[in-house]
C-alpha cells in the first residue's frame, strides 16, 4: 500500500444528503450579531451514515456547499520559555469547583439557567499529552474512515498518539508542561457568570472540553444533577467550522438523543459570534494597545494568522470557517480604519499537518515572503484564539517569531488573546441572554439500515487485511511516519 492511500483515508467522505434532514430554516430564529441554532429535531432516515484542534478535523459533505449538516442541524450560513501553568491570565479570582462547574446560589424562581461553554481541552502535564492525542485521533469527526475501516479508529488513534507524543511533549514542555486552556476557560466561565449576575440574569456556568477533563460528559452529568431548565450551548471559537463546534455539537446531540430529560431541555446553541459587536471592537483595543508598542506604529504589518482547516472541508464538506475567518478580518479593521488605524495587514493559516492541502497562505511561508519584501514591524494576532494556548505560547511566540526574525523582520510584536477582557466577557453574557428565547428541546429518532449480512462480513474481511498489511508493513510504517507525522 503506498503511502497516497493513507492520506486518501484521512479524506473528506462524500454522503448523499438525504441520509439526514436538514433543518428547517423555519425553525431557526437568528439574532441580529450571533448565529443561532435554537433547535434540533434530528431524524437519520435510510442508511445508517454516523456522521459525526487541531491538528485534523472533521469531516462532513453535503450536496449543497453553501450549507454543512450534521446530526440534523443545518448550517446555512528569539526563544525563550513561557511557563503558563498557574498563572493567571485573566482579572478575576481563580476559579476552582468541583468537576469544572460554577454553581450559583439557589434561586427564587423555578427556572434554571445554564450556560455551557464548549473548548477543546488540552494536557495538563506532559504525562497527559499522549492519552490527550489518542482522544483526539479516536474521534471520528476528527479522522473520519470510510464505513469500511472504522474499526481501525482506535488502532490508527494509538498509532498516531504514541508516535506524535514525542515531538508535542516537547511543545508542552516548552510552555511550562502543560496546557493553560483549562485554567483560563475556567476563568472565563466565573467571569461570563459574574457578568450574568450582573445583569440579573443568575446561570450555572459548566465547562466541557472536547478531549480531555473536564470531559464533555462530566459537565452533562452536572447539568442533569442541577436540574437546568433552560441552557444555552456557547462554543468558545468565534468562527463556526464543522472541526470545532460542529465535533462538539454532535458529541451533545449523541449525548442527548437517548436521555429522557436532556433530549426535553430547551436548549439554545450559539453556532458563531464573530460578527458581534463587542468581539469585533475587543479585539480592535488589543491591537491598538500593542501597535502603540511599535516606535512607528503605522508602519507595522498587522498579521492575523488563525488556526488551519485542510481545504477539502470548505471545498467538498461546505464548511463556513474560511468565509466566516475572512469577514472577520474585515470587520476588525473596519473597526480600526474608523478610528484612524489604517495599518496594511494580511491573513494567513498556521497548525497545519500531513499531507493533504490546508487552507493558504500557509504563516510560515507568508512571514518569509514579508521578510523579503521588506517589511520590518509585524504584528502578530491570533484571530481564531480567545484563550492562550500552545498554538499561540508556543508555535507563535517560539517558533514563527524566530522564522520571523531570521527573514529580515526587525520588530516583532503579538496581540494577547482575549481571555477575560472585560468587555469581550461582557460581549458573551449578552449573546447568552440574546439566545436564550429562541431555546427549543431536541428530539431525535432514528431510523437504521444495517447492511447485508453477507456484505458486511466480506467487508469487514476486506478491511482485516487491508489492516495486516498496513500494521506490519515496515514501509507502511515508514511512508506513515513521513507523510502523516
Amino acid at each position: 500500500m503506498e503511502a497516497g492511500t493513507i492520506s486518501r483515508l484521512l479524506q473528506p467522505m462524500k454522503f448523499q444528503s438525504s441520509n439526514l434532514s436538514n433543518f428547517s430554516s423555519n425553525s431557526s430564529m437568528f439574532c441580529p450579531q450571533t448565529r443561532l441554532m435554537p433547535a434540533c429535531h434530528v431524524s437519520h432516515g435510510g442508511r445508517e451514515t454516523n456522521p459525526t484542534e487541531q491538528e485534523l478535523s472533521l469531516v462532513l459533505s453535503s450536496e449543497n456547499k453553501k450549507s454543512s449538516v450534521f446530526g440534523g442541524l443545518s448550517l446555512h450560513r528569539p526563544v525563550h520559555k513561557r511557563d503558563p501553568v498557574g498563572k493567571t491570565f485573566c482579572s478575576v479570582a481563580p476559579y476552582t469547583y468541583p468537576g469544572s462547574i460554577a454553581d450559583s446560589p439557589s434561586q427564587t424562581t423555578e427556572e434554571k439557567i445554564g450556560v455551557l461553554l464548549l473548548n477543546l481541552g488540552g494536557p495538563d502535564t506532559l504525562h497527559d499529552v499522549q492519552p490527550f492525542l489518542f482522544n483526539l485521533f479516536a474521534d471520528p469527526d476528527i479522522i473520519r474512515l470510510p464505513r469500511l475501516f472504522r474499526f481501525l479508529q482506535r488502532p490508527l488513534a494509538q498509532l498516531i498518539s504514541v508516535l506524535r507524543a514525542p515531538k508535542s511533549k516537547e511543545g508542552y514542555a516548552a510552555i511550562g508542561g502543560g496546557s493553560p486552556l483549562r485554567k483560563i476557560t475556567d476563568e472565563q466561565a466565573s467571569a461570563l457568570k459574574m457578568a450574568l449576575e450582573t445583569k440579573e440574569v443568575p446561570a450555572n456556568v459548566y465547562v466541557a472540553m472536547r478531549y480531555w477533563h473536564p470531559f464533555t460528559e462530566e459537565a452533562v452529568h452536572q447539568i442533569k444533577r442541577d436540574g437546568i431548565t433552560k441552557l444555552v450551548v456557547l462554543p468558545l471559537y468565534p468562527q463556526y467550522s464543522i472541526s470545532t463546534t460542529g465535533s462538539s455539537v454532535r458529541a451533545l446531540q449523541n449525548m442527548f438523543k437517548d436521555d429522557s430529560y436532556l433530549s426535553r431541555l430547551p436548549v439554545a446553541i450559539i453556532e458563531s459570534w464573530y460578527q458581534r459587536q463587542g468581539y469585533i471592537k475587543s479585539m480592535a483595543d488589543l491591537i491598538e494597545k500593542e501597535l502603540h508598542n511599535f516606535s512607528n506604529p503605522e508602519e507595522v504589518m498587522i498579521f492575523f494568522s488563525a488556526h488551519g482547516v485542510p481545504v477539502s472541508y470548505v471545498e467538498d464538506a461546505g464548511d463556513p470557517y474560511r468565509d466566516q475567518m475572512e469577514e472577520c478580518i474585515s470587520l476588525i479593521m473596519n473597526e480600526l480604519k474608523a478610528r484612524g488605524t489604517d495599518n496594511d495587514h494580511t491573513l494567513a493559516y498556521q497548525s497545519r499537518v500531513g499531507p493533504v492541502q490546508w487552507l493558504k497562505p500557509y504563516t510560515d511561508e507568508v512571514l518569509v515572503e514579508l521578510g523579503k519584501k521588506g517589511v520590518k514591524s509585524l504584528l502578530a494576532v491570533p484571530v481564531s484564539f480567545v484563550s492562550e494556548h500552545i498554538e499561540t505560547l508556543e508555535e507563535i511566540d517560539m517558533e514563527y517569531k524566530e522564522l520571523a526574525l531570521e527573514s529580515g523582520i526587525e520588530n516583532w510584536g503579538r496581540v494577547p488573546a482575549l481571555n477575560c477582557t472585560s468587555s469581550f466577557i461582557t460581549d458573551l453574557a449578552d449573546a447568552v441572554i440574546e439566545a436564550l428565547p429562541s431555546a427549543m428541546a431536541m428530539s431525535t429518532s432514528t431510523s437504521t439500515e444495517e447492511d447485508d449480512p453477507m456484505q458486511y462480513f466480506i467487508k469487514m474481511l476486506f478491511g482485516s487485511l487491508l489492516a495486516f498489511v498496513f500494521l506490519f508493513s515496515p514501509k507502511m510504517v515508514s511512508a506513515f511516519r513521513k507523510n502523516i507525522l
